[in-house]
């Protein structure tokens, strides 16, 4: 397909990215409406479960169509994905329980596992390596744009409409993605005699599906050594023997292990994975702080977060432009990790809303730099005609870096939070309240949790109703917690900076490939082969 006219490749794009932000914006918009709707659909006891079956839904849906897509072309898929999550998004606002509603919420996550998984393929379907920087760009861009319109929308709309429109706004932007989709997009023929790979698709299921489910339970629902992580762990390790066998022995399979002996392949998947993990470090942790600690309410919240996003989608667009036209990319990593791990160090020390917003901006930069680079190495790295499976092995090590970084962020803070919490009211300077009416002492020491900061209305509330004498004991004591969650968060943080330094280190040792200015690799001796099967340029075009 890179042999189509310019203007056709372009006008594909524009199918491409509205497919894209669709999924993106019905992701984003949520976020800060969901605990409403869970509220109001009466699951709180089930709220995890509304992200992690999207989370698990799309994740796998993501490393199997990387193959499928090889083989029969990319177009089915995307147009099989929007339809998905269209149907998924407009069954998830007709909900009347929270049963349905993770039900609906699983199907969407299949469609946007396969518009995430098929779209960033499709930029390498399009552009050879040396074009695909600046597209790549504009997609992460996408993403940041999103994050910037989603939350404040969602938020908007939960508090003047009636929640279901959050799920049904954009259903006319899915319908016109997948109209430019089906008119635009060429079809291809399906690759001769290459089966599917069955067995190997049902182990990495099965390999991924406890795995998230442990990291997403432990330390919250269960305990880490529970039997319940245990055994989820143990499947997890079983099955994934069991599926590398698989893939060693069977002729085709759905994730050819030979690609980790691809130095650029392995070392991206890897930095991936870390960048995941201290940006979910990032973004959610940075809230608690905010809210917690600042004491800003969850509007203004959203603000503050807003900057990285911004710059996220400016930084990530130039860099693109300037990795098209130089035709080198691993200087940005270069420069973007240590800016990542410079912001989330400032996030350490901070102590009031300038530096928070000073640290967003930074990490925002450094993101936008470093997080297009990795998907344009690893799709330059190996032959056109693994293209989508490569693709969707980034996008799993990422999934899977997000969701363990939370996790393990989680058991940091809470291991820590204990400790801070036990030394704020016992030290010194605590309010003293032996001398208080016991009834009265326990009713103020009920407050004494971090999650109380996150309301402060309540706390306003409550500090007025007490008498007089009391008010001041309450206030020392609600900011004496506020000091053990900064600290508390302190440490969240130099984690995460540990840990982004870890990645920093692996860059030195991605080795830099040129960009090639063809789909054409070393050893294809036809441009019929780049266009995964189309019998001619004249042909692709007319599709």
């Amino acid at each position: 397909m890179e042999h189509l006219s310019h203007k056709r490749k372009v006008t594909i794009m524009f199918g491409i990215m509205a497919a894209m932000f669709f999924a993106a914006i019905n992701q984003t918009i949520t976020s800060t409406a969901m605990p409403r709707i869970i509220s109001i659909l009466d699951g709180m006891d089930y709220y995890t479960w509304t992200i992690n079956i999207y989370l698990l839904t799309s994740t796998i849906a993501t490393v199997l169509v990387g193959k499928l897509s090889d083989i029969f072309g990319r177009k089915p898929f995307i147009l099989i994905g929007i339809l998905l999550f269209m149907i998924g998004a407009f069954l998830t606002g007709t909900s009347s329980d929270v049963y349905q509603f993770i039900i609906y919420r699983g199907i969407q996550g299949i469609g946007a596992g396969i518009i995430q998984s098929t779209a960033f393929t499709a930029v390498g379907d399009l552009f050879p390596p040396r074009e695909r920087g600046k597209w790549m760009g504009f997609m992460t861009a996408i993403f940041g744009f999103s994050s910037v319109l989603g939350p404040t929308l969602g938020g908007y709309l939960v508090d003047h409409m009636d929640w279901h429109w959050l799920f049904w706004i954009f259903l006319p932007l899915g319908i016109v993605a997948f109209i430019m989709i089906l008119m635009l997009f060429p079809k291809v023929e399906r690759r001769a005699s290459e089966g599917i790979d069955y067995l190997g698709s049902l182990f990495i299921t099965i390999t991924i599906v406890p795995l998230l489910l442990a990291f997403s339970w432990a330390g919250t629902e269960y305990k880490w050594g529970s039997p319940q992580i245990l055994s989820l762990l143990g499947a997890t390790v079983v099955s994934a023997i069991i599926f590398v066998f698989v893939q060693s022995k069977v002729k085709n399979p759905i994730l050819p292990l030979h690609l980790f002996k691809n130095s650029v392949v392995t070392i991206s998947n890897i930095i991936g994975f870390i960048m995941n993990f201290g940006l979910m470090g990032a973004m959610i942790y940075i809230s608690f702080f905010v809210q917690g600690v600042l004491g800003i309410s969850p509007t203004l919240a959203g603000y503050v977060t807003m900057p990285m996003s911004i710059v996220m989608v400016v930084t990530s667009a130039i860099a693109g432009q300037l990795i098209a036209k130089k035709g080198k990319y691993k200087r940005y990593a270069l420069i973007g990790v240590p800016i990542m791990i410079a912001g989330m160090a400032i996030m350490i020390v901070m102590n009031s809303v300038g530096t928070a917003i000073l640290s967003m901006a930074v990490f925002g930069m450094g993101l936008g730099l470093a997080m297009p680079v990795f998907s344009l190495a690893t799709q330059n790295a190996v032959s056109h005609k693994e293209l989508g499976v490569v693709t969707a092995s980034t996008q799993l090590f990422r999934n899977l870096g997000g969701t363990i970084g939370i996790a393990v962020m989680g058991t940091v803070m809470s291991n820590n939070l204990t400790t801070n919490l036990k030394n704020a009211l016992q030290s010194p300077d605590a309010p003293d309240f032996s001398k208080m009416d016991p009834k009265l002492a326990k009713e103020m020491l009920a407050f004494a949790n971090p999650q109380t900061l996150m309301n402060k209305p309540l706390l306003e509330a409550t500090q007025a109703k007490l008498p007089a004498e009391a008010q001041p004991l309450f206030a020392q004591m609600i900011d004496n917690i506020r000091d053990a969650l900064g600290t508390t968060l302190s440490t969240v943080f130099l984690a995460g900076t540990l840990v982004l330094v870890v990645a920093f280190v692996l860059v030195f040792f991605l080795k830099e490939l040129p960009l090639r200015t063809t789909n054409q690799a070393a050893g294809e001796s036809t441009p019929q082969d780049s266009s995964e099967g189309s019998s001619s340029p004249k042909l692709a075009e007319q599709a």
